[in-house]
């Protein structure tokens, strides 16, 4: 019974909080409310002469409700004089595949770079990419439910930060991508009223280090004077094998010199345990992960401190240690342990209330600079649907949502002799990791991988229910200068898999950390004699 019981207030604990607090909101419905409501939006609009005016009314024959932001290009969406409170930002957009509107593709949310002004301040309470504002870190598109922020699909931003300010509020788009914003759509409420003397800004920056620099703590935010923190989004590209999320959170309050707020582990700060995986929750969670301690991983979380709000009088400073699990090479001993200090990417945005304006200098970089560096070298296998490249069936090139410069499809009809070779070059004597980027699919058989002869890991199983994109790491190894090729031989089929086919994306050839080439514990092994991957 007692088992039981426990379970039951497990499973509902989660609404049990979230009733308690929707019952404090409705509660709120229930009191007088100051002020009136307004909306600023892309609706379109028209003077007298019928052209578009966007100080006009909105015109009640036309549903061209969308504008488009060119590259380099400013987009208002809110100048308003004050004072007033900004209740709910709603907006849409296009994402960044082709589209039938947008045949070469669109601007991903990632090079929007949001600003919000208060008060004719020259700079910006609001600075971050439009993608990771709304917890949708390295321009992927991710489903987020939470109480403050809200994107249903993967394509509809919500937020609903209270933002108040006294004498005006202007909020903008700067498309800072090589290809337009298409089809923005957005609704801003506010309330004009009157805001007292002491009421905090709403403030949000987005800051990153890639890598994230050796020797001192990944700095969230810094600044003086009075307010309190709200939240933390944090993006984390590996470099690294293994686990990543072992660093402690540690928050300096009003000056101290040392933290008075020190965690336990990067995914506690994140209220999970042990790990992270995906969730949703209205406090904390995980819009994106997509493998487990492999190099070039990546990890997106959210943590909303909004019954926890962390107060300062004179000033906060809020820190990550970056340091988890390293693998052997990477490792001044040699060894592996859970104690090391990491290089990887790492990119957050800090949120906060305070009064007056921060000292927090940091900045967000251009488009460009945000996008995470290509760590590969990449043999495309597209190039390679040629007959001599392949056993019996066919093969061809075919465009997907996840791949859209496509992948080579190959569709034999049974396992016998069917198999897929990507030759390559090698140039340089560096370490490298031997990635393959697959698909998965319905109808996809299992496949064994081999490079020049010699088997690498397990057998692949292709099989999928849906559509998706997955990278299989073979291989941690010092290649001679020379030719290779990658083979795939086809070994079976899954049971539930309707067929026998293929998909590769490409080859991949990863860099690894500088320091495994400086410590260069593996240079003069034999890959071929015993294979090795690091995890």
């Amino acid at each position: 019974m007692y088992n039981k019981r426990m379970n039951l207030i497990i499973v509902f604990l989660p609404v049990l909080v979230a009733s308690a607090v929707f019952a404090d909101l409705l509660g709120d419905l229930a009191e007088p409310h100051k002020g009136r409501s307004m909306r600023e939006t892309s609706t379109h609009k028209i003077g007298p002469d019928g052209k578009f005016d966007p100080n006009g009314q909105p015109d009640p024959n036309s549903n061209w409700d969308n504008k488009n932001v060119e590259p380099g290009q400013t987009r208002v969406l809110m100048d308003v004089k004050g004072p007033g409170v900004i209740t709910h930002i709603w907006m849409t957009f296009l994402g960044p595949a082709p589209h039938s509107w947008a045949k070469d593709g669109s601007a991903n949310h990632q090079e929007m770079l949001l600003r919000i002004y208060w008060d004719g301040s020259d700079r910006p309470g609001v600075e971050a990419p439009v993608g990771d504002f709304f917890a949708n870190s390295f321009g992927k598109r991710s489903e987020v439910t939470s109480l403050p922020v809200i994107v249903e699909d993967a394509d509809s931003y919500n937020c609903f930060w209270h933002m108040p300010f006294r004498k005006s509020a202007r909020m903008e788009i700067i498309n800072q991508s090589a290809k337009p914003v298409s089809l923005l759509y957005y609704n801003i409420d506010w309330v004009k009223k009157k805001v007292a003397k002491d009421t905090p800004y709403f403030y949000a920056q987005y800051r990153q280090e890639y890598p994230a620099r050796k020797g001192r703590d990944y700095l969230v935010l810094e600044t003086e004077g009075k307010g309190h923190y709200v939240g933390t989004v944090l993006s984390v590209r590996t470099r690294s094998p293994s686990w990543f999320g072992e660093g402690d959170e540690k928050i300096y309050i009003d000056g101290e010199e040392k933290a008075s707020i020190w965690g336990t582990g990067t995914e506690d700060y994140f209220l999970s345990a042990w790990g992270l995986k995906i969730t949703s929750t209205p406090y904390f969670g995980v819009p994106y992960f997509d493998q487990w301690g492999i190099v070039g991983g990546h990890t997106s979380a959210y943590r909303w401190h909004i019954s926890d709000p962390i107060v300062f009088n004179k000033g906060i400073k809020v820190t990550l240690e970056h340091y988890g699990w390293i693998s052997a090479d990477e490792n001044p001993t040699g060894k592996v342990h859970s104690w090391n200090e990491r290089e990887d990417d790492y990119s957050s945005v800090a949120f906060w209330y305070q009064t007056g304006k921060p000292t927090f200098k940091c900045r967000a970089p251009g488009g460009s600079e945000r996008t995470l560096p290509n760590l590969d070298k990449i043999i495309a296998a597209r190039n390679f649907e040629d007959q001599r490249y392949h056993g019996e069936g066919n093969a061809q090139v075919q465009n997907l949502d996840v791949y859209p410069e496509g992948h080579l499809l190959y569709m034999p009809q049974e396992a016998a002799n069917a198999w897929i070779e990507i030759p390559f070059e090698v140039e340089k004597k560096e370490p490298r990791r031997l990635v393959l980027a697959m698909t998965h699919s319905y109808d996809f058989g299992k496949y064994q991988a081999y490079l020049n002869g010699v088997k690498l890991g397990g057998v692949m199983d292709l099989y999928g229910e849906d559509i998706a994109g997955r990278e299989y790491h073979l291989l941690d190894f010092w290649p001679d200068p020379g030719k290779y090729t990658l083979r795939l031989e086809c070994v079976g089929k899954n049971e539930r898999s309707k067929g026998f086919y293929a998909g590769i994306e490409s080859v991949r050839l990863r860099e690894r950390r500088p320091r495994v080439a400086e410590y260069g514990y593996d240079k003069d092994k034999d890959w071929r004699k015993k294979p090795i991957l690091y995890d």
